[in-house]
């Protein structure tokens, strides 16, 4: 019973001496301040997160899934795959390949939606200009302007339009809602045409010229978008071709050695490098795919 005691109160000893220590060295402070600084740099992994939730529209069709919280599901679902692992003792290349899945197919789906989005805002662009061009604007109410435009524009464009004007409204300042803007949306010529736009509200009220080589820039993007996509759409058809003789070579292999190719693929080493490689090949393919095609 002394023994017991003893290793109890040595214990308790022992904690108090390490909170202690760290409370006078303040690790956890400068854990949290540093963490904090890295969290505000431009380029930081947080930010990078940020984009593409917003330009998915997917925290602005559910509220709840912030940045913060998208990266506390990554964790809980890494955490439960880990210990199911574990429990069911699942060997190890399994459990990373559900991973390999789940994030795959996260990164999948946020790219159709950013890609679905970015569509949408290139194919109300021109009506956009149209209904500023029938408009006759002064720098004092361009964003009633947009307002009142936000109505016959598809999202994201009608709410990106209705948060501008709300927010030259709450904090008086035309010039840095309209620039805020264009941080909302992924498209370079809308971006172009808002950031012109701020500069002609601070040195003119004419804003026909402008319109006028908005309309000529933006068929002249839309003419060599569509350049883009005829490529894009040749590029899946030669990955599909390679997909197809790749199938077809597998099979003959088969047949001539007579060793089932899927048990190499499922059941060695090999096979499944092989597999992961010609997954992360697929992958990177599809996000060149969806660059081309912007």
């Amino acid at each position: 019973m002394t023994i017991k005691v003893l290793l109890v109160l040595e214990l308790m000893a022992a904690f108090t001496g390490v909170f202690w220590w760290i409370r006078k060295t303040s690790l956890i402070q400068n854990a949290f301040l540093r963490a904090q600084r890295s969290l505000k740099k431009e380029n930081s992994l947080t930010r990078k997160l940020d984009k593409l939730l917003l330009y998915s529209g997917l925290n602005r069709n559910i509220p709840i899934l912030t940045t913060e919280n998208w990266i506390l599901l990554q964790l809980a679902v890494s955490g439960m795959v880990i210990l199911v692992i574990s429990v069911c003792k699942i060997a190890l290349w399994k459990g990373m390949v559900v991973l390999a899945v789940f994030y795959a197919g996260q990164y999948i789906v946020i790219s159709i939606l950013i890609a679905g989005n970015y569509k949408k805002v290139d194919d109300d662009l021109l009506k956009f200009l149209d209904f500023l061009g029938n408009y006759s604007i002064t720098s004092g109410e361009i964003t009633s302007i947009l307002y009142q435009i936000s109505g016959y524009m598809e999202e994201p464009l009608r709410s990106v339009l209705e948060e501008c004007y709300y927010e030259a409204q709450t904090f008086g300042d035309t010039g840095a809602a309209l620039l805020s803007m264009t941080k909302k949306i992924q498209h370079p010529k809308f971006a172009e045409v808002i950031r012109n736009i701020e500069v002609t509200m601070r040195y003119s009220a004419d804003f026909t010229i402008l319109v006028g080589q908005s309309r000529r820039s933006v068929r002249e993007h839309m003419r060599m978008r569509q350049e883009r996509k005829s490529l894009a759409k040749e590029a899946w058809v030669n990955m599909m071709i390679l997909g197809v003789m790749t199938a077809v070579i597998l099979m003959t292999v088969e047949n001539l050695v007579g060793v089932s190719i899927e048990q190499v693929l499922l059941n060695t080493w090999v096979g499944k490098g092989c597999l992961m490689g010609i997954g992360v090949i697929l992958l990177l393919f599809y996000r060149q795919i969806r660059v081309i095609d912007r």
